[in-house]
Order: structure tokens, then sequence, then C-alpha cells
């Protein structure tokens, strides 16, 4: 088979070599293959169908499937640059739903939530895909949370579980979906059997980065319970398992590397460096942040890291604020938001009063001890005096109304 090259294409059907290259990305040219840096392509390849035309749209109706069978496009290596997100919204113009839902997605990463909530509304009303429907129904709950809104929260995952599956594969794939919506709430409890163990084979394969991703978020979860002892575990206590969850993370971060799922990697690296700091490793933590920092400020998803603020406490802070003053000011306004709303929706749905007025040294002092830790632990832990501590630890009880032994309920 002849082949011709990106520059060649571009000239003969009249577009962008970027353009043509995105298209090659997507899977949008068939029979399109890349040695190694370049894109090789047929030379009878057809050119592919401009979905901005009046033709196109008559053809492909709402309902098309999408690029990838997963629902958050932007996981998945559609997104394999940093800085390239509103380049690749645009070049998914053939496939209206998928654009909505791409770009939906790309503003929840910004903390643009009026927009991700009028886009999931926008595809739940059109009665789209299946995809589509199970990613609108999350990115809805996403919005509740930081919102505070429990009726949104509840609509959502109703629409979740009202996506049109047609098979056991779609089925597996909405009970993951749930859960995954749970697990932001910090419960374990709706997981599918096979996914706890980390066995991703009822999915399709497009959806492993964002299946990573909550497993990720799920190993956290369990571990943060086992050591504030709100889940026993046969075995384990305190931070035993904090401290293992890093050579099952470790492995999917490279793995998230080699595939170019940028998003994906974002979410590993953050969710590896608050359990890193959890277990008392600064130092693998800032490693884990500063490369996530690298790979989110090009596009300025400023949302995703506000929303990692609450679990690494003032790292966040320390590392942003070494690279781009202005950055931090943006995510701290966010992490205002998100944290205010994450409380209202997490107290309600669990039935507890999260306090949102502690300070970041309160809050890791009141963690610490949540952990079982004394109050010397905990001080040389955070490199505080004893004295320090110890009026940490009687403040946060004065907030809260609660002893030390309740610490947990209220963070």
């Amino acid at each position: 088979m002849d082949y011709i090259g990106i520059n060649e294409a571009a000239n003969r059907w009249g577009l962008s070599k970027r353009f043509v290259q995105f298209l090659c990305s997507n899977g949008r040219i068939e029979g399109a293959t890349r040695l190694g840096r370049a894109w090789m392509i047929p030379k009878d390849a057809a050119k592919p169908v401009d979905g901005r035309t009046k033709a196109a749209r008559a053809e492909h109706d709402a309902d098309m499937p999408l690029p990838r069978k997963t629902p958050f496009l932007y996981m998945t290596d559609l997104y394999h640059t940093p800085g390239t997100a509103d380049e690749v919204g645009e070049s998914l113009t053939y496939n209206h739903e998928a654009q909505v839902l791409f770009l939906a997605e790309v503003a929840y990463s910004r903390g643009e939530i009026d927009k991700v909530y009028d886009s999931a509304n926008y595809l739940l009303s059109k009665h789209s895909g299946f995809y589509a429907v199970l990613s609108a129904g999350m990115l809805l709950a996403m919005c509740a949370i930081w919102k505070g809104d429990i009726d949104m929260w509840r609509k959502a995952k109703i629409h979740i579980s009202e996506a049109p599956a047609k098979n056991d594969y779609d089925r597996d794939t909405m009970q993951l979906a749930i859960s995954a919506v749970d697990i932001m709430l910090y419960s374990v409890q709706n997981f599918p059997k096979w996914f706890q163990i980390g066995c991703f084979e009822p999915l399709h394969k497009d959806a492993y980065p964002a299946a990573k991703v909550y497993y990720a978020k799920f190993l956290y979860t369990v571990a943060y319970s086992v050591a504030t002892n709100a889940l026993k575990l046969p075995g384990a206590q305190g931070l035993y398992v904090m401290t293992s969850v890093p050579y099952t993370l470790e492995p999917m971060i490279c793995w998230a590397n080699e595939k170019n799922t940028v998003m994906s990697e974002i979410y590993l690296r953050l969710t590896c460096a608050a359990v890193y700091h959890n277990a008392g490793n600064d130092t693998e933590a800032f490693r884990h942040i500063d490369r996530a920092l690298a790979l989110a400020l090009p596009d300025k998803f400023y949302g995703v890291l506000a929303e990692y603020c609450r679990a690494l406490d003032s790292l966040m802070e320390k590392r942003l604020t070494l690279i781009d003053v202005n950055a931090w000011t943006e995510v701290k306004k966010l992490y205002k938001v998100y944290n205010e709303g994450w409380a209202k929706l997490s107290g309600t749905v669990r039935g507890k009063t999260i306090l949102t007025t502690l300070s970041d040294k309160e809050r890791e002092v009141a963690k610490l001890a949540a952990f079982g830790m004394g109050n010397q632990e905990i001080a040389d832990s955070l490199h505080l005096s004893l004295s320090v501590v110890k009026q940490s630890v009687r403040i946060v009880s004065e907030k809260s109304g609660l002893p030390r032994s309740s610490f947990a309920a209220i963070l």
C-alpha cells in the first residue's frame, strides 16, 4: 500500500496540517498509522466528513457513537498533549455529542461549574447515547458537590441508573459509574467485587484510564477509612494500608504516562501525592504534585487542583506559589467554593457536620489525631512544638464540640 504524509494529505483535502494530525490521533482517518513521530496515511484514504456541513449533520444523528467507549473522553488518549484541550475540543466538530461532552469535562477541570451544569442538562435532554448519558449524570453529580445540592445529587444518580444500557457490558459500566459518584464523598460500599480487586475486564479498554483513576481513589479512601477506624480490615490498622497503596499507584502512573492519557495521569499523581502525604512522606508527595502541576497548568485546570487541596492540606499552596502565584490565587478561590459545597453535601449524605472553619494547621493536626497519633508523634510529623499541637487539638475540640476520639467525623 502506498502512503502519504501529513503535508500532502492537508494540501489534498484543503485542511490545516494540525487538523489532519488531530484526525489521525482520533482515529478519523482509516488506515493511518504512526511511524515514530510521523503519521503515514494511505494514499487512497477518503477525506473525513466535516461535521460542520449540513450534509454531514443530515448523515449523522445526535445519538452517533462517541469516538471512545467511556463516560470520560478527556481521560482517554484523545487528549494527549498538555495545553491542547481547546484544540482537541475543536477537532471533535464532526461529532456534536462528543464535542459537547469533551468541552464540559474540560470546563469541569477548570472549575467552570455553570458551564458543566448547562452541558450536562443539554445532553440529558437530548436523550443522548449510553456513554454520553452516563457521563452527563456523573458531571451533574460533580456539579452537586460544588454547589452542595442534595437534590441535584439524587437526580444525577437517577439519570445514571436510567442510562440506555443494552447489555451486561453496559450494566457493569453503569454500576461502576454509580460507585464512582459515591467515592466523591468517601463511600466505598457499592463498588462491584470485580473492581475492588483491580479487575477492569468487564469494561471496554477505552474506559481503563478513568477506571484506574477511580480505583486509585478507591484505594485511598479505603486506606483513609482504615486509618480513622471507620473501616475494619483483618490484620490492618492505622496507616499500614496507606503506606502500601503507592506500590499499586506508581505502576498505574507509569502506564498513564506511557499511554499519553494526560488527564488520568494528573488525577493519579494527585491521588498518589495525597497518599504519600498522609503516610508522612511529603518528599514523594511533592514529586507527584510538581509533575501534576506541569501537566495541568498549560490548560489552566484549576478546578482539578482545587478539588485536591482538601486531601493535600497546605502542600498544594506550597508548591503552586513557587511556580505561579496568580494560579494559586485562582485555585484558592475555587477551593473555597468546592470545600463549602463538599462539606455541605457530604455532611447531609453521611449525617455529619463537616467543619470548614479549621485552619490548615488545625485540620492537619485533627487528621493525624484521627489516625490515632499521639501529640508528640503529631509534633514530630508536622515539625511543630508539642505546645502548639496541644493548643490545636483543644481548638478543634472547641470548634467541633467533640472529643479527640471523634475528630474523624468532622473532617
